[in-house]
């Protein structure tokens, strides 16, 4: 597995790419009408391909910078951000619901999965047995004691 180094050397490729996407989302937050958004990527787009094939990298680079400056001079207010994304509304916002809640499902509603709570019951079982054979019996008085 490859891990992230905090200083990772990011191509030229890259921060195009990059300028260009967030450009774009910028758009679509400043134009909410879909023609008029379309007209504006278009135009967006035309300037990113009049410049493709620049060979001079000390140019290049100026064209990206720039384009970095003239994205922050036109940042809107409330950029989109997506709700599951950095940022959004529902972001790392995942309800992880304890597995000892289906004990509590009314027994009607355990009646539509007869078999699964069969399993369930016996692995629950198999369970006990399992960590009173590594951790031996609990005293109930010592838990009272203590408690």
């Amino acid at each position: 597995m490859a891990t992230r180094t905090p200083f990772e050397v990011i191509s030229h490729t890259r921060k195009v790419c990059s300028l260009y996407k967030r450009m774009t989302r910028n758009l679509q937050a400043y134009y909410h009408d879909r023609a008029q958004f379309r007209y504006q990527a278009v135009l967006l787009r035309a300037t990113f391909d009049k410049h493709k094939d620049e060979k001079d990298m000390i140019k290049a680079t100026k064209l990206v910078q720039k384009g970095e400056d003239h994205l922050y001079s036109l940042l809107h207010y409330a950029p989109i951000k997506f709700p599951n994304s950095p940022g959004g509304v529902a972001y790392d916002r995942n309800v992880i619901i304890p597995d000892e809640a289906v004990d509590f499902w009314d027994p009607v509603e355990k009646a539509f999965y007869p078999k699964y709570f069969a399993l369930r019951e016996q692995r629950k079982k198999e369970f006990v047995e399992l960590w009173q054979k590594k951790y031996g019996k609990v005293d109930p008085k010592e838990y009272e004691h203590h408690h």
